[in-house]
């Protein structure tokens, strides 16, 4: 429920007298594609991050923090929110949920197979008295063994599904990405956006319960894994320098705030980057399933 996410992570509602280029720049992007405009909203906290949610039209939002809005310019604040709004395009929202339905699906056919499971009879109660104590421990030992195949299908089941479902959210950030170049004409304007959210994501109010729903985990280690809900800042940048033509640039520049010019082509003033926005000759399959 949007209440619920609003007081997670302390997300409040702005129109566009409080915010007026933060709702003009959104509101521009989804009229671009022809989108209902999603509610906007503004969190109070230095670090740098945004996240949408909402199942429905009616009840869509995308939230960014304070810190997000002073220390991006507006071509990567422009990004962001492209990045956001292309979740709400692709529904991911509904996908996760779905995706959380089958984790519980899959939880509880573990357990069905755990309570169906004929174990040995004997083990406790039901054996004569004349049974050898032999008899009693090979029929005990029994019973414990298929209690641990049990427990092991079990886990294994509820393992798998939290495994897809991550899989699920880190292709989803990368479908974003490749959303919000489609949308702004601007993957160095992304690139900078991920490096300078990179270095201060965290937003202490929000729960870690919310951490996948964000442009970047506010809770996230270092080191990424397979249990991970977003593929690392290093992942996604190079995937938008190999297919989206973008250019990378070196990590001092990441805490300023002037934008990236892309290089330009030797004896052409106005050369566009190469990639799939750009003038292209061939584009190699990528994370984004083109």
């Amino acid at each position: 429920h949007q209440a619920l996410i609003d007081q997670a992570t302390g997300a409040s509602s702005v129109t566009r007298a409080d915010a007026p280029k933060l709702y003009n720049t959104l509101e521009n992007l989804c009229i671009s594609r022809g989108l209902p405009m999603p509610a906007l909203k503004i969190i109070e906290a230095e670090g740098l991050n945004a996240f949408a949610s909402g199942l429905r039209d009616s009840n869509y939002s995308i939230a960014v923090t304070r810190g997000l809005l002073e220390r991006l310019d507006d071509a990567e604040l422009e990004a962001v929110l492209g990045h956001e709004l292309t979740h709400i395009r692709n529904r991911d929202t509904q996908l996760l949920v779905v995706a959380l339905i089958f984790a519980g699906i899959f939880s509880f056919i573990g357990q069905l197979m755990f309570r169906s499971w004929n174990f040995p009879l004997g083990f406790g109660s039901g054996r004569r008295s004349s049974d050898s104590d032999s008899d009693r421990k090979s029929s005990g030992g029994g019973a414990a063994i298929a209690i641990i195949i049990a427990i092991a299908i079990i886990a294994i089941s509820w393992g798998l599904a939290v495994l897809i479902r991550f899989a699920l959210s880190r292709r989803r950030e990368y479908l974003a990405d490749s959303g919000s170049v489609e949308l702004t004409k601007n993957p160095d304007a992304l690139i900078s956006a991920l490096r300078k959210i990179a270095v201060a994501p965290q937003i202490p109010q929000a729960s870690s319960h919310m951490s996948a729903f964000f442009i970047e985990s506010p809770a996230m280690a270092p080191e990424r894994s397979w249990f991970s809900t977003h593929p690392s800042i290093e992942s996604r940048v190079a995937a938008l320098v190999r297919y989206a033509g973008g250019h990378d640039v070196p990590p001092a520049s990441f805490l300023g705030t002037s934008p990236i010019v892309p290089e330009q082509s030797a004896g052409s003033s106005n050369a566009s980057p190469k990639g799939p926005w750009g003038r292209f000759s061939a584009r190699p399959k990528g994370p984004w399933g083109g």
